[in-house]
């Protein structure tokens, strides 16, 4: 749908931080929006917070992908109900910039593919986080930058906006975690999709529990980094 903002949000035991998030949203957004909350089974107590909030914008959707389980399914089924021209995916434990939506959007609507937040860019920053995570993100994405021309320092981040007609036409591969906007990115960038980057602040999280796997996950970090300076589309 023309000028419709589809905020796709997977949740996961956040029921301390949604009441916030959609506050967040609904002061900072003032783009036209959907806002997607994909769970994963109905016990979640996050579900019950979402339906008390009654709001109109705010869709709950179960994951009906793969497993039904897991990031990655949840942000496949967030793309394939999606009705915006333009989609975003959020993380639920209010780390992500707000802020900045907007002109996301606007730089979505002047012709760019994909746009995306960047901590390590000037202007970006990256408060709290495990040391290892962050000099590990921190590499990957000015590694990529420089070496392989990625145009934007912060691959790893999840938190970018995608004209749909990209993720529509880009598979999703990997079955892991957060990888997956690497991917998307890498991917986008080798078939010539114009990307660029806003400065983001994040900010770790300071309620509920991080669902990051460092180590079972960083095979398949380092499995799609590796493919970025592949021959391969």
């Amino acid at each position: 749908m023309k000028n419709l903002l589809s905020i796709v949000i997977p949740i996961y035991y956040e029921e301390g931080n949604v009441k916030k998030l959609i506050s967040g949203i609904e002061r900072n957004v003032k783009t036209k929006k959907e806002i997607l909350m994909i769970y994963d089974f109905n016990e979640d107590p996050t579900v019950n917070v979402i339906k008390a909030l009654n709001k109109k914008a705010v869709c709950l959707v179960k994951n009906f992908t793969g497993n039904k389980r897991g990031v990655v399914n949840a942000i496949k089924s967030g793309f394939k109900k999606a009705k915006g021209e333009a989609v975003l995916v959020v993380m639920a434990d209010l780390a992500d910039d707000l802020r900045i939506v907007d002109k996301m959007f606007k730089k979505i609507k002047e012709g760019d593919d994909i746009v995306c937040g960047s901590r390590y860019m000037t202007g970006g920053k990256k408060i709290g986080g495990p040391f290892l995570k962050t000099f590990l993100s921190k590499l990957a994405g000015k590694s990529l930058y420089h070496l392989a021309s990625i145009p934007t320092q912060d691959s790893t981040n999840a938190f970018k906006m995608y004209k749909k007609s990209v993720i529509r036409s880009i598979p999703i591969e990997t079955d892991g975690g957060f990888e997956f906007s690497m991917e998307l990115t890498i991917k986008a960038f080798k078939k010539g999709y114009k990307i660029s980057e806003l400065p983001s602040v994040w900010k770790n999280r300071t309620s509920g529990k991080s669902n990051f796997k460092m180590l079972k996950w960083f095979p398949r970090y380092l499995k799609v980094y590796l493919s970025a300076f592949s021959k391969q589309a």
